[in-house]
């Protein structure tokens, strides 16, 4: 299905040749037909006949003429495939013919034509040779340049079969519309229907709708349903993107939402209060566009209040392109590729438009930053892996449906994207691939990792390494708007892992230390541990306790943390602490006998090594812990010979 747009002077004819094509007329106020002129968006369809012989749905969006009305032409222009630039044959080009052909031109319709109407009531062929020469001339430098310009009267029907077959072989021309699995429905009417409740209707994109799915309305919306959904008054179970939509909504009132927002399915988008975007200024402005400058922002069926920033020039004259930084006064929900327009609040007239790049800068970006630029610049020209590669550096740990939908690319176009750049190593996965991370962002955070172990080696140098959970908790990442968070435990788990493997770290067990770091003892903390491990080898089930080890260690608690941490001192429960060697025979005897026995007690254990009721609990406790042994009452029974 296609979505077509009228646009053109007021009186210039639309509504009539709208009407002429579909057999419906758009205007739906009474005001409208009173007036004899559209204020709100109309809406019309007709079934179009293919250069294939196939018929294809297409919707008709009959946008307002009169200058005052231009705001709710820019919501209707948005998001479709194709438009008629209407020009009436008496007239000829108005300012207002200007202004929306400009308009065409900034949204980057994929295809249109020129309607010259009313050629009726013109009897001199050479006028109207005339005004398709000024035609053409406005057309020139613009997407419209070399367009059909077709002569037509929505009165005698003379050229509406030539109208209808040129829009058929534009439409033919164009690729099916994109699935990107998160569709918007951007609301330009609200209407309540007895029986049904709340209505919203807009033009689908991203993705499709399904009834009985869930949804948000964003920003700043509520939640609900959809509880049924029309195209072309026909009830439908499914809406594709591309397609014009009413959606009855359940559990939503038309009080609670507002003309702009979108409909979205839960948890694919976001909305935002900054945007990085290209921009050209209309040639015939009448000033620059200067820094700081109050604008309205149209986007979709929003307008939003914003301040621009400019990035890279003083100020941007007429005709200039640039980019910007958009501080807009409230959210609105956006996607990388859309386009837009800014206006002029007041005098109210249009400035110019561009493309969105970016929907969620991470920061205010310092002026006339050449980084900043660069990396505008590849969004903007760049191939699908580097729009891909981009997204990701901007948040650098995203899932591959996440990054997906930040790099504003189709699904298959960006997956494959995604699996090129995996394929040459400029992105890598953590988590069993379920994380992605850029390459430059994987070497910055192992080079903040060796960074901190660096500062913990210096300050615990007896220490084998740091532990896993404490070196996860201080590095922290960069995230979306600019936030630091903690890489999951997972994801820094795989990465400390892959650091091992490409000979930057040493991953241990339960410790990451730096590969050029070993323990090394001074001459009188070597001595001190010769001491204590004499003293333990003494009596081995009977081992100083905890306060005598400290003691002839000379109160060196890093020592002793040194100690076991390399597994030459077994700490157990109680502060209780046993060379490795002595642990691992006491575990042998304990086990061995508890086979023998069926069961074992804390009597048996102490009177098996000869030692002290505290020792032999600290040891049972720690075969407990371990899952070596089981408490059953006073007993402790092999967890492989239980019954």
């Amino acid at each position: 299905m296609r979505v077509i747009a009228t646009a053109g002077h007021v009186d210039h004819g639309k509504s009539t040749l709208v009407q002429a094509l579909t057999g419906s007329h758009p205007d739906r106020l009474e005001e409208e037909k009173r007036r004899g002129l559209t204020i709100v968006l109309g809406f019309a369809w007709m079934d179009l006949a293919m250069p294939d012989g196939s018929l294809e749905p297409v919707s008709i969006v009959d946008v307002p003429g009169h200058i005052d009305f231009i705001k709710n032409m820019l919501a209707g222009v948005g998001s479709v495939d194709a438009a008629i630039l209407v020009i009436s044959a008496e007239e000829g080009v108005m300012p207002q013919t200007r202004e929306h052909l400009a308009i065409l031109d900034l949204l980057a319709l994929p295809e249109g034509l020129v309607a010259l109407t009313k050629t009726d009531l013109i009897d001199e062929p050479e006028w109207l040779d005339l005004i398709e020469l000024d035609i053409q001339e406005i057309l020139v430098g613009t997407r419209l340049e070399g367009a059909p310009i077709i002569r037509v009267s929505a009165q005698s029907g003379d050229g509406l079969d030539q109208l209808r077959s040129a829009l058929a072989r534009g439409l033919t021309a164009l690729p099916p519309r994109r699935d990107r699995g998160r569709p918007r429905l951007p609301i330009d009417r609200i209407f309540s229907m007895p029986g049904f409740g709340t209505i919203v209707t807009g033009t689908l994109s991203d993705g499709h709708l399904s009834v009985g799915e869930p949804i948000d309305i964003l920003p700043d919306g509520p939640s609900g349903r959809v509880r049924a959904l029309q195209t072309h008054n026909q009830t439908i179970e499914r809406a594709l993107p591309g397609s014009r939509v009413a959606v009855n909504l359940s559990g939503i009132a038309t009080d609670e939402i507002g003309r702009g927002q979108v409909v979205v399915t839960p948890e694919t988008l976001r909305s935002t209060r900054l945007l990085d975007v290209s921009f050209r200024l209309l040639p015939d402005s009448t000033n620059p566009l200067r820094h700081n400058m109050a604008v309205d922002l149209f986007s979709g069926a929003s307008e939003t209040p914003a301040h621009v920033r400019l990035l890279a020039v003083e100020e941007l004259l007429p005709g200039d392109e640039g980019w910007l930084q958009l501080r807009l006064e409230r959210p609105v929900l956006v996607a990388g590729g859309d386009r837009f327009i800014l206006r002029q609040p007041s005098p109210s007239l249009t400035l110019g438009g561009g493309e969105i790049l970016d929907p969620h800068p991470r920061r205010r970006y310092r002026r006339f930053d050449a980084t900043v630029v660069a990396k505008l610049e590849t969004l903007a020209q760049g191939s699908p892996d580097e729009i891909v590669l981009q997204s990701l550096e901007r948040e650098p740990l995203l899932s591959e449906q996440d990054l997906i939908a930040a790099s504003g690319l189709d699904k298959e176009i960006a997956g494959e994207a995604i699996r090129q750049l995996l394929e040459a190593g400029l992105i890598r996965g953590l988590d069993e691939q379920r994380l992605l991370i850029s390459a430059s962002a994987y070497q910055q955070i192992v080079a903040d990792l060796q960074l901190l172990l660096g500062e913990f080696h210096s300050q615990y140098p007896l220490r084998q390494g740091m532990p896993r959970s404490e070196a996860r908790s201080r590095l922290l990442v960069a995230g979306a708007g600019g936030l630091r968070k903690e890489l999951p435990q997972r994801a820094f788990n795989e990465l400390a892992l892959q650091a091992n493997g490409d000979g930057l770290v040493a991953s241990e067990e339960s410790t990451v230390r730096l590969l050029s770091h070993t323990v090394r003892y001074s001459p009188d903390q070597q001595k001190a541990v010769d001491r204590i491990l004499q003293a333990y080898a003494a009596a081995p089930f009977s081992p100083p306790n905890a306060i005598d080890t400290l003691d002839l260690l000379r109160g060196d608690e890093n020592l002793l943390e040194s100690l076991v941490e390399r597994n030459v001192l077994a700490r157990l429960p109680g502060a209780v602490y046993f060379r490795q060697e002595d642990f691992v025979a006491a575990t042998q005897k304990i086990i061995a006998l508890a086979r023998s026995n069926g069961a074992i007690t804390l009597a048996d254990v102490r009177d098996l090594l000869d030692t002290s009721r505290k020792y032999a609990q600290a040891l049972l406790e720690e075969l407990d812990a371990r899952r070596v042994t089981r408490r059953v009452g006073d007993e402790r029974m092999l967890r492989g010979l239980e019954q």
